[in-house]
C-alpha cells in the first residue's frame, strides 16, 4: 500500500513549460555546490592548481549513479530511502547512522549560515551576527510556510546562482590548453595533501543527505501528479517516469561538478597564481579576489555564497526530516501543513536553530568542516552498500530491479567511498 500522502493538486502538475518539468536532480545537483563545497574547492584550486581538475570528471558517473538509484527507490516503492531501508534492515544499524547523519547536517548548516552571514559582511558590512539570525529564520520560514509545490520554484531559481562563478571568468584570461591537459591528462600525485585534497572532493560531491533528499522529492514529485503512481503499482509508467527521472538526476549532477569544476578553476588560476595557496572558508576566497581579480569578481563570489547558502541549508535541513521521520514512521512531506506534521517540522526547525547557534558560540568554520566530513565519511559507505543491497531486491523493486550500469555504477561508487573513508582516517592525527 502506498503512505498517505498530500492531496494532490493537479493545476500544478503540468504547467509552466520546460522549467515545471525540472525535477528533483537539478536542485539535488545545485546544493551539493553549498557555501561549505565552496570552500572545499575554493581550498582545493588555491593550493594545487589546475591539477585537480579531473576529481570533476571523475565523480560524476559515480554521483550520478549513486544519486539515480536513490531517485529510483523513491520513483519505484513510492516511499522515501529512510522508510524503505527500516522495512528491509534491523533498526538499530538505520537509526545509529541516521544519528550521524542529523549531526553532520545540523554542522554543516551551521557553517553554510555562518558562510552567508560573513559574505554578506563582506559586501555591506554590517553584524555579522544579525546577518547569521536573518538567514537562518529565513530559510526556516520558507519551508515551513510554503507548501512544497509552491517552494520548489524559488529552489529552482536559487540554483542559477551558481552561475556567478562561471561569471567570475569573464574578467580573467583562461589558458584552456593547459586546463583541457589537466583535466583528461592528469598527473595523480601520492603524496598526503594530494590524497587527502581527493578525499574532500569526493567526500564533498558524494554526500549521504543527498541520496535521503532526492529520493524523497521524488516522491514528493509523484504524489503532487494525478498521472503518476509508483511504479509497483504501475509498472506500464516506468519507461516515462524513469526516463525523466535518469535525464534530471544526470543533468543536474553535470551541473553540480560544472560549477565546482569553475570554482576550482577560478581559485587556480586567481588565487594559486599570485601566491595565495592558504583559503579555509568561502568568505576568505571571496576577500581574496578582490585586489587580484577585482571588485566585480569579488561580487559575483560572494552573491553566490549567499545563494548557494539559502539552496543548501534548507536542503540538509530537509533531508535530516524526512530521514528521521521516515525511520521513526511519522508523517512527512514539505506538502503537508505544519499541524499534519509536527514531528517532521520540528526536526527541520531545532536543526536550522541549532546551527544558528553554532555561529553564536562562535563555532570555528575550519573545524566544524573537518567533523562533519569525518562524520558523513563514516556514514556514507555503509550507506551506499545498504541502498545497493535494497535496491538490487526484486522483493522490494519488484522489475525495476537494478540494471547492469546501475550495479556498476553504484557498486564502484560504493568501492570509492570506502577507500576515501580508509583513506580519511589513515590521515587523522598525522
Amino acid at each position: 500500500m502506498r503512505r498517505p500522502g498530500p492531496t494532490r493538486r493537479p493545476e500544478t502538475a503540468r504547467k509552466g513549460g520546460l522549467w515545471a518539468h525540472i525535477g528533483p536532480g537539478l536542485i539535488t545537483g545545485a546544493s551539493d555546490d553549498d557555501p561549505s563545497g565552496i570552500a572545499t574547492y575554493s581550498q582545493v584550486g588555491s593550493q594545487f592548481g589546475l591539477a585537480m581538475l579531473w576529481t570533476m570528471l571523475f565523480s560524476y558517473p559515480l554521483m550520478s549513479g549513486i544519486q539515480e538509484i536513490s531517485a529510483q527507490v523513491g520513483r519505484v516503492t513510492g516511499h522515501g530511502l529512510a522508510e524503505s531501508l527500516r522495512k528491509h534492515f534491523p533498526t538499530g544499524v538505520l537509526h545509529g547512522a541516521l544519528a550521524l547523519l542529523l549531526v553532520a547536517n545540523t554542522i554543516n548548516i551551521g557553517a553554510d549560515i555562518g558562510a552567508m552571514g560573513a559574505a554578506l559582511h563582506l559586501l555591506a558590512g554590517g553584524p555579522v551576527q544579525l546577518f547569521v539570525l536573518g538567514f537562518g529564520l529565513l530559510c526556516l520560514g520558507l519551508q515551513i510556510l510554503i507548501p512544497y509545490d509552491r517552494y520548489v520554484p524559488y529552489l529552482k531559481w536559487l540554483c542559477l546562482a551558481l552561475f556567478a562563478y562561471v561569471g567570475i571568468l569573464f574578467v580573467i584570461r583562461i589558458p584552456w590548453l593547459q586546463v583541457l591537459k589537466s583535466t583528461l591528462l592528469p598527473r595523480v600525485s601520492l603524496r598526503r595533501d594530494s590524497l587527502t585534497a581527493i578525499v574532500a572532493i569526493l567526500g564533498t560531491t558524494i554526500s549521504p543527505y543527498l541520496f535521503f533528499w532526492q529520493a524523497s522529492e521524488e516522491v514528493e514529485e509523484q504524489q503532487l501528479d494525478p498521472t503518476q503512481s509508483p511504479l509497483l503499482e504501475a509498472p506500464a509508467q516506468g519507461d516515462a517516469q524513469l526516463g525523466a527521472m535518469r535525464t534530471n538526476t544526470w543533468l543536474g549532477m553535470a551541473y553540480s561538478n560544472i560549477i565546482a569544476f569553475f570554482i576550482i578553476l577560478t581559485a587556480a588560476l586567481v588565487l594559486n597564481a599570485h601566491g595565495i595557496t592558504d583559503i579555509q572558508t568561502s568568505s576568505q576566497a571571496a576577500e581574496a579576489l578582490r585586489p587580484v581579480a577585482g571588485r566585480f569578481a569579488f561580487l559575483l563570489f560572494g552573491l553566490g555564497i549567499i545563494g548557494t547558502g539559502l539552496l543548501a541549508v534548507p536542503v540538509l535541513a530537509g533531508s535530516s526530516a524526512y530521514a528521521v521521520g521516515e525511520a521513526l514512521r511519522w508523517p512527512v512531506g514539505l506538502e503537508r501543513k505544519p499541524r499534519a506534521a509536527r514531528a517532521f517540522y520540528a526536526v527541520i526547525a531545532v536543526s536550522t536553530l541549532i546551527g544558528v547557534l553554532l555561529n553564536v558560540v562562535h563555532l570555528d568554520p575550519v573545524k566544524a568542516l573537518f567533523w562533519s566530513a569525518v562524520i558523513n565519511g563514516a556514514v556514507a559507505a555503509p550507506l551506499m552498500v545498504m541502498i545497493m543491497i535494497l535496491a538490487s531486491r526484486r522483493q522490494v523493486m519488484g522489475t525495476f530491479t537494478l540494471p547492469w550500469r546501475l550495479k556498476l555504477l553504484g557498486w564502484g561508487a560504493t568501492g570509492v567511498m570506502a577507500a576515501v573513508t580508509l583513506g580519511m582516517f589513515a590521515t587523522l592525527g598525522k
